[in-house]
């Protein structure tokens, strides 16, 4: 299904979720949705600029991003407002929701980061995870995240996300 379905908004807002509160939200061009996997492609919508030492997020970065209703992440494609490669941010999350014209996705913590050359791969915020007792609340969907982890780290290890965006 494209983005230019009768049924489908070409613009929506992306609902970023974390312990049941509205984390951030965005505006974002829908691209497609093949009724398991959406793209969606939004400017950085932080404030100002974010240096996580390895990358720095900043006013004119071009996320396209990639999310499915079955897997538990999503792959963010990052790029300079001159179009240079940065790299690929993933957020573990639950399965993305479509409901009209907002797309939810509850963030699990985990995240990792492979820069656009692949010498840089990291998974981040593991602490951040274990603080937050999911494994204790939530078991299954805490062994489907760490699983979603690994799983994105041996495909950004194994020569990156092409085949999976593809």
């Amino acid at each position: 299904m494209s983005a230019n379905s009768a049924d489908r908004p070409a613009r929506l807002d992306v609902v970023l979720v974390k312990a049941g509160r509205t984390k951030i939200r965005y505006a974002g061009e829908l691209l497609a949705d093949d009724g398991t996997r959406l793209a969606v492609r939004a400017s950085w919508a932080g404030s100002g600029v974010r240096d996580f030492g390895f990358v720095r997020f900043e006013p004119g970065d071009v996320f396209t991003e990639y999310y499915w209703r079955d897997r538990w992440y999503a792959v963010k494609e990052v790029r300079s407002a001159t179009g240079a490669l940065k790299g690929w941010y993933c957020d573990v999350t639950r399965p993305a929701v479509l409901s009209g014209a907002e797309l939810v996705v509850e963030d699990l913590d985990l995240d990792l980061w492979r820069s656009a050359d692949g010498a840089d791969v990291r998974r981040l915020d593991e602490d951040e995870f274990t603080a937050s007792g999911l494994a204790a609340t939530d078991p299954v969907a805490a062994r489907a995240a760490l699983g979603a982890l690994d799983e994105l780290e041996a495909l950004a290890r194994g020569g990156g996300f092409t085949a999976l965006l593809a």
